[in-house]
């Protein structure tokens, strides 16, 4: 995890609010709002986002009056603000004045203006523009006494990941420079005496556009290492202005979860203080369970520090095929999951619901209905629950397993002109998470190369490529006597997506005590079947022993009698090994083992479809347990202490009702600390 100190805003409790777009209602309005704000205990707002064309009209000239009046409202309603830096969104002019900073596509496609985000990452003129105008609202704000955070940009790459146009292959070809620094280097690495595609000057080198078969791989992987770190560079330029004219204000800027494109791991070591975006599929029955996993990976790329939901909905979407609306009581559970799993902040998308425009059917704190509404009366419910938890904040959560997760594996093994088309990164990560959710392990997610000692598990759902040093890491963690279940198609190519020679899986040969001949991946929709009664889909392979027991084999499919899942005793641990994307039954069972084996238990014994998480605050040693009842039935636990959401004590025993939310301050001798 970033080892980077964390600043957090001047906010006394749990920060509480949501986008506030003032601009987009009349005067007015704006009154009524900070008064609806108060009503609901609303204690922070982001302002801005979306402004760039009211701030500044025309180029150089800027309209701060009506900012100035929202800046004095808010602060003189108590309500504190994380100002945007407005720089996700160029107004028309400048895309007319600089058409050359529109972003384009690998089909060399240009993408006009007319929606958000219409920008090339490398390009001077947005770049100077940017800075221009964050400059100007830093200057402008700087003693203002409601702004207690900067919002950089908007959700990175959310709409333009990656652009290929000539500013792009430029700036490409200086990011390969600094990290190869010989071109000769870079043939290596990219393996270019394939395909006749040796490069003898750098100005040869483009973007992996479109081409007449398959770009190179490693050419790609570059690619997408360059784009997440040029949508970086856009940031981290803000950044540094806004640190030059207010270095006392914390800089932010949302992330979206387990978003592909960009590396949060090494973005999270840029920011002062650690922000996200959720938002449920509501047509996943199991969508709770990847919210709970979103905020242990964001909360994981914070170090563990406490971190900020910028975004998240009270009902409906405007963007899925069917946007599905909350029932009653889910806006809570969702909200109050996050705060379990790290989150010192609740905000949403959006304050008051727009009557316009693209996202016009997406909810809102206050709809279009008004207060008298479903959404509003929980809107309110939720700001008093925040103001009763106020005492958690700066409470760390407790974890006792991890998951590895890494952006370039994820980008590597996706790439084409693999075994197969099927192997996805995230429903791996997601099956494991599924397996210890529901088992109630609360996970951290790593990177393949930090330091694994704290956890009596980690398990590698997939980690198809990785670097000499990170195999390292995981070897020695086994050795020193961890506990780690290993996905298959993991270890098998170096940080350039070159093989790694001698069998499979070469980066982990050793500790899993296996050697693999050949993969058979299988077809698709085929099941297989081993020798235990479970089954297999995706993938298969012929593995020979070296070392390592056999604990099932394939009882039928391509390869009926070889091994399908083995363990190895190595040094003082022990490495298990799955050779194909086990049935949710069989991977529960493979994740029960290693806890029982490993120690790893849940917070407190409950039953299906009960979330409990505990935070601590190490300062005083005191401990919060969250239960969260996502069942239709009440559910009874064992434990003492106070419930500090209604004000009543647990006793030894407590009822939650279905669907919903119990916070124990627990007693010392109910505290396990597992």
């Amino acid at each position: 995890m970033p080892n980077t100190p964390r600043r957090w805003p001047r906010i006394d409790g749990i920060a509480f609010g949501g986008d506030y777009n003032p601009e987009q209602w009349p005067e007015s309005t704006w009154r009524e709002d900070a008064a609806l704000m108060q009503q609901a205990g609303v204690s922070m707002v982001s302002l801005g986002i979306f402004s760039w064309a009211r701030i500044e009209p025309t180029e150089g000239s800027y309209d701060f009056g009506w900012l100035d009046t929202v800046m004095d409202l808010l602060h003189e309603h108590g309500i504190s603000v994380d100002l945007a830096t407005a720089t996700a969104s160029p107004p028309p002019w400048f895309s007319r004045h600089y058409p050359d900073s529109l972003p384009m596509t690998r089909d060399g496609v240009r993408l006009w203006h007319g929606s958000r985000q219409a920008y090339c990452p490398s390009s001077p003129d947005y770049r100077a523009a940017s800075m221009r105008l964050a400059g100007a609202l830093a200057r402008r704000y700087r003693d203002h006494p409601a702004l207690v955070m900067w919002h950089v940009n908007n959700e990175y790459g959310c709409h333009v990941a990656q652009c290929y146009c000539d500013a792009s292959a430029t700036a490409f070809r200086l990011w390969l420079q600094a990290r190869y620094g010989d071109i000769e280097r870079l043939n290596s690495a990219w393996g270019t005496a394939f395909w006749s595609q040796h490069y003898a000057d750098w100005d040869e080198i483009i973007p992996p556009r479109t081409t007449p078969a398959h770009p190179n791989p490693s050419q790609q992987l570059d690619w997408m290492r360059f784009s997440s770190d040029e949508l970086l560079a856009c940031f981290v330029a803000e950044r540094d202005v806004l640190h030059a004219i207010t270095p006392d204000i914390p800089v932010t800027t949302n992330f979206m979860g387990a978003f592909k494109p960009v590396d949060y791991f090494s973005w999270a070591a840029e920011l002062d203080v650690v922000s996200n975006d959720h938002y449920l599929i509501g047509e996943d029955p199991a969508g709770h369970q990847h919210l709970s996993m979103t905020a242990d990976l964001i909360r994981s790329t914070s170090g563990g520090a406490p971190w900020v939901l910028m975004e998240h909905s009270t009902s409906a979407v405007n963007w899925q095929p069917r946007n599905l609306a909350k029932q009653p009581g889910q806006l809570r559970r969702n909200s109050l999951q996050h705060v379990a799993r790290g989150a010192d902040a609740v905000c949403f998308f959006q304050w008051r619901a727009s009557r316009a425009g693209a996202e016009k059917f997406h909810s809102a704190m206050l709809p279009h209905a008004g207060t008298d509404t479903k959404v509003w009366r929980e809107v309110v419910g939720l700001g008093a629950d925040l103001s009763a938890l106020a005492e958690i904040v700066g409470s760390a959560v407790e974890a006792a397993a991890a998951i590895v997760f890494d952006w370039p594996a994820w980008w590597g093994v996706e790439l084409d002109s693999h075994p197969s088309v099927d192997v996805e990164y995230l429903p791996l990560i997601r099956d494991a998470y599924a397996a210890l959710w529901n088992r109630g392990v609360t996970v951290d997610f790593v990177r393949p190369d930090q330091d694994l000692s704290a956890y009596r598990l980690v398990v590698v759902p997939s980690l198809y490529l990785v670097s000499d040093a990170a195999a390292a890491n995981i070897t020695e963690y086994v050795r020193g006597g961890g506990h780690l279940v290993c996905g298959f198609f993991s270890g098998i190519v170096d940080t350039d997506d070159s093989i790694r020679l001698g069998g499979y899986p070469g980066a982990f040969r050793e500790v899993l005590g296996i050697r693999i001949e050949e993969f058979f991946p299988l077809k698709q929709g085929e099941v297989v079947s081993l020798d235990d009664g479970s089954t297999g889909s995706v993938w298969s392979e012929m593995l020979h022993p070296e070392g390592a027991d056999v604990e099932t084999r394939f009882a039928d499919g391509p390869l009926p009698g070889w091994p399908a899942r083995t363990r190895n005793d190595f040094g003082s641990g022990v490495a298990h090994y799955l050779s194909t994307r086990l049935d949710p039954a069989a991977l529960a069972t493979v994740l029960d083992e290693a806890c029982t084996m490993s120690g790893v238990a849940s917070p407190i014994i409950t039953r299906a479809g009960v979330e409990t998480v505990r935070r601590r605050d190490k300062r005083s040693n005191t401990s919060y347990l969250f239960v969260i009842n996502h069942a239709e039935r009440d559910v009874e636990i064992e434990i003492d202490g106070d419930d500090i959401l209604n004000g009543k004590a647990a006793g030894g025993r407590l009822v939650v009702a279905a669907g919903d939310v119990a916070v124990i301050r627990e007693t010392p001798t109910s505290s396990r600390g597992e």
